[in-house]
């Protein structure tokens, strides 16, 4: 239930190129050279024990949040405008942090972080210099930021990999210790897959760091916002009687409601016994594609002919969609995760954090009705 695996290296001699010469000059080879919404919804928007928090703290004054386990500690966190980063900021917040929210676009994250007592770090994790200024005076640091679809001038290697390299580099120089990584179920370095090795390569730099770590390696997330059952939702909207699965759809993924995995991040923060120790996120059953594409089509009332299509076949028009469509929802590299089970039999959230799994059911799915046509269109025609 928790991975304790070690990993000799030299990260160090990365993070010290990435600290003088900015990380938009450290290559991944360098590295290996070196280092070898708002609210309270009965849905998966809350759940579990992040619910009861939030409860909870939405009852009490925000002076008197700040003698709950965070002390008015601050708390750096990356990516927190994303999924992830805006319920584990909610779930900090209420356990007494003080979150400082690192984004790139101000006006976005003051929308998604709207109501919370949250201080903003405008910064890009390529801009050393920035970094180091956000890292300052923190306490301890959350990473969740990374990429899972690549767009101009993001690539795996850069957003996954060499960020979370310099990013350690910068904790180190401020004396940060404590760091909290969102890795990935599946990540290795040694994945042929382009995303998983991307992050099993930082989980490797996290891991080697000195710091006081914890990695956090969860199946899909799934929560209102997310770019998978969403995504799945807005193609139903687009494939009026036929909806293709791919392979069949036999692979199984594990859905972990992002309430829970923001409450596994808040708890990891207060625990000493997570230090040094990477757990595996999922939630209460596995379940193939097609059983959870069935389970969206009943939360959003529709009925589609579900139709198996080999991978190889569809290989080319998602190529052919990733270069003509500005924002498309699945690309060639995704495609082909699907050779791999995404399931986590050593499931930390019950064991491990005493968090009972939110199922994933068309009731917790009911927030896809609201997904039209039109917003569906726009999704994938609007540049992100």
């Amino acid at each position: 239930m928790k991975d304790t695996r070690g990993l000799d290296g030299g990260w160090r001699l990365a993070s010290e190129a990435s600290h003088q010469g900015g990380i938009g000059t450290l290559t991944l080879s360098d590295a290996l050279e070196s280092g070898k919404r708002m609210g309270i919804q009965r849905s998966w928007a809350y759940s579990g024990a992040e619910r009861r928090t939030v409860q909870l703290a939405h009852s009490m004054p925000w002076a008197l949040r700040s003698s709950m386990n965070g002390n008015g500690r601050t708390v750096l966190v990356t990516g927190a405008a994303g999924l992830v980063g805006t319920h584990t900021c909610r779930a900090l917040a209420a356990n007494g942090w003080r979150v400082r929210a690192l984004v790139r676009n101000r006006g976005k994250a003051e929308a998604r972080l709207a109501g919370l007592p949250v201080e903003f770090a405008i910064a890009d994790l390529r801009d050393a210099d920035a970094i180091a200024t956000a890292v300052r005076g923190a306490a301890a640091i959350v990473h969740l930021a990374a990429i899972a679809i690549e767009r101009p001038g993001q690539r795996y290697e850069t957003v996954n990999t060499e960020a979370t390299v310099a990013l350690l580099a910068a904790a180190r120089a401020a004396e940060v210790t404590r760091f909290v990584q969102m890795s990935q179920n599946g990540a290795s370095s040694a994945s042929p897959h382009r995303f998983l090795r991307s992050k099993g390569l930082a989980e490797d730099a996290v891991r080697a760091s000195g710091l006081a770590w914890t990695s956090l390696r969860p199946s899909v997330i799934v929560g209102a916002e997310d770019e998978f059952v969403n995504v799945l939702a807005r193609l139903v909207r687009l494939s009026p009687v036929i909806y293709p699965l791919p392979g069949g759809g036999t692979t199984r993924f594990q859905p972990v409601a992002v309430g829970d995995v923001a409450a596994v991040v808040s708890a990891c923060l207060e625990r000493d016994d997570t230090i040094g120790h990477a757990y595996s996120l999922g939630g209460p059953e596995p379940l193939t594609l097609r059983t959870i594409t069935e389970r969206v089509l009943a939360a959003m009332g529709e009925h589609r002919i579900l139709l198996g299509v080999p991978v190889a076949a569809l290989r080319p028009l998602v190529a052919l969609a990733q270069l003509a469509l500005p924002h498309p929802p699945v690309t060639t590299g995704l495609l082909a995760l699907l050779a791999s089970d995404n399931v986590t039999p050593d499931n930390a959230l019950l064991p491990e954090f005493g968090i009972t799994p939110t199922p994933f059911t068309p009731a917790t799915l009911a927030y896809l009705r609201d997904i039209s046509a039109r917003g569906a269109l726009r999704s994938i025609f609007t540049r992100a």
